[in-house]
């Protein structure tokens, strides 16, 4: 979830010492830079999340299990991964 209002410092602070996470998250205008320009890694996301539903067709998967469903996408991203490849 991408969300631009994670930036206050009581959340930051729970996050690092609280769960041993690292929050990635586009610099404000108010702040000394930190991560500079990540425009691109949302882009990235969506960009995968699309493929994965537009061409690969993932949305009706037919998997009627969650060994199924796994095996299903496996199948489908090793036949994009051959072509890419092939190409």
């Amino acid at each position: 979830m991408r969300d631009k209002g994670f930036a206050g410092r009581d959340f930051e602070h729970l996050v690092t010492t609280g769960y041993g996470l690292h929050l990635v998250r586009p610099d404000r205008r108010d702040e000394a830079p930190h991560h500079g320009s990540i425009g691109w890694i949302p882009q990235w996301i969506e960009s995968v999340n699309d493929t994965l539903k537009g061409q690969l067709d993932l949305e009706r998967h037919g998997g009627r299990t969650t060994e199924g469903l796994c095996t299903q996408i496996a199948q489908r991203l090793l036949a994009m991964a051959v072509c890419i490849w092939h190409n």
